[in-house]
């Protein structure tokens, strides 16, 4: 069975891995996680059930990462609060929203007019339970529906939250898959979320599958290596380059995977190096793989906001890394809410995820990138039987500029399709050109 027959999965083999990964999604959806702590590990040991290689990697309080430090770590073991009759009104047990991120510990009574100050709720969604965090500094906070908010009466209200902030460490999953190169593509899900279902679950699910089709090719069937990557948003990224400075010179392509479970449509937000009139090399396959499969895809522009692949994309790095997604964060009106849970997820939109992230590796397996061998001043084509030997003469103009076009454009980097979009020429000229140079030597595949 060939590289891609793999990588295109049957019929039968899809429908496997949509039942797991809504396995996976119910298994993980109850778990508390946040940026650091047992919920990040207990997901971790989800996912290794299925993946036995997946590395957990701990890096302790304080290790200081590029302009951030790793924070302490946070363990909440309860969190309420009694209204003035007596009664738990809010409670953690209820819902993981229901306490602010890293709130820190607290038992005192207060008057609801002073609880109102670490009340966080939603006007516009007065049913819903927001989703709010305070990492970077000390305080506390519950989460509640906005129609909750309004209805609790005057008095005294007694707030309890048992939590630690400890030296720990921040934690994250890493999954190695050598190729035939030492030349990366790597893919990253964010794995912090606390009982979010496509803004976190859908993310390692799909990238979790991927990774184990991919790993059930040999070594010497993988063109590329494969790292995979399932760390805390934005911390987890920036400690793992901090870690890794020779990510610039490894990481040929690689993908950001979040919101993947949503019935929208695929998006793509290209990499901090392409741009909608020349691509790099991870955008075009998206696109070429999108269009392989028949389905809708919304390309935007990089903006250095949003998830990891604006850590990945940041100056110093400027990883060939774009990030994939359904429904964009912050355009479904559940993002960051109690109603982002399992009822959102569609098993047959994960289905069509994995086969887009396959069919993804499959065009970058397949892709052939080409370098100029001729270093200083342009080569002379005519001795070489590629050139027009009469002067003034228009004739085979066009596969001159094609053969000249593709000496410019061969830096390494850019693919066949690649040199077609940014000079104009033909596809099929294009090739032409390519394979008219390799053969005297003028040219080289990498």
């Amino acid at each position: 069975m060939s590289v891609e027959e793999i990588l295109t999965l049957d019929a039968v083999a899809l429908d496997r891995h949509q039942q797991r990964m809504v396995k996976f999604a119910h298994d993980a959806y109850p778990i508390f996680r946040s940026l650091t702590g047992a919920g990040v590990r207990e997901t971790l040991a989800l996912l290794k059930q299925d993946l036995p290689d997946l590395k957990v990697r701990e890096v302790p309080t304080g290790t200081q990462v590029l302009d951030w430090e790793v924070p302490r770590e946070w363990t909440v073991r309860e969190a309420w609060i009694k209204g003035p009759d007596g009664a738990i009104v809010v409670d953690i047990k209820d819902h993981n929203l229901h306490l602010l991120g890293y709130s820190v510990p607290i038992h005192e009574t207060l008057s609801l007019g002073d609880l109102e100050e670490h009340l966080y709720s939603l006007e516009d969604q007065p049913e819903l339970i927001p989703y709010r965090t305070s990492y970077y500094v000390d305080r506390w906070g519950f989460c509640i529906a906005h129609q909750q908010r309004m209805a609790l009466v005057p008095g005294d209200y007694e707030v309890f939250i048992d939590s630690t902030l400890d030296a720990g460490s921040l934690t994250y999953g890493e999954l190695v898959l050598k190729g035939r190169s030492d030349r990366e593509v790597l893919v990253s899900t964010h794995c912090c979320h606390p009982s979010l279902a496509n803004d976190n679950l859908s993310g390692l699910a799909v990238v979790s599958s991927l990774a184990s089709v991919l790993g059930s090719l040999k070594e010497s069937e993988r063109r590329y290596s494969y790292r995979f990557l399932f760390l805390p948003g934005t911390l987890g990224a920036i400690t793992w380059l901090a870690l890794h400075p020779e990510a610039a010179e490894t990481v040929a392509h690689g993908l950001v995977a979040a919101n993947l479970g949503d019935t929208g449509e695929f998006h793509y937000k290209m990499s901090r190096g392409g741009s909608l009139s020349e691509s790099w090399p991870i955008d075009r396959a998206v696109e070429a793989a999108a269009c392989q499969l028949g389905v809708d895809l919304v390309v935007e522009p990089f903006v250095p906001f949003g998830y990891d692949e604006r850590q990945y994309c940041s100056p110093g790095y400027n990883l060939p890394i774009g990030s994939l997604s359904r429904t964009p964060w912050g355009r479904y009106p559940e993002y960051h809410t109690s109603a982002d849970n399992l009822d959102l997820l569609s098993g047959a939109a994960l289905k069509g995820s994995l086969q887009l992230f396959l069919a993804v590796c499959n065009e970058l397996e397949q892709e052939k990138l080409y370098r100029s061998k001729h270093n200083q001043g342009e080569p002379q084509l005519g001795r070489r039987g590629l050139y027009r030997t009469l002067g003034g003469d228009d004739q085979g103009r066009e596969r001159e500029l094609a053969l000249l076009w593709v000496l410019s454009l061969a830096d390494g980097k850019r693919s066949l399709a690649q040199i077609a979009q940014r000079s104009g020429v033909s596809s099929e000229l294009v090739g032409w050109a390519i394979e008219a140079l390799l053969d005297p030597g003028l040219l080289e595949e990498v």
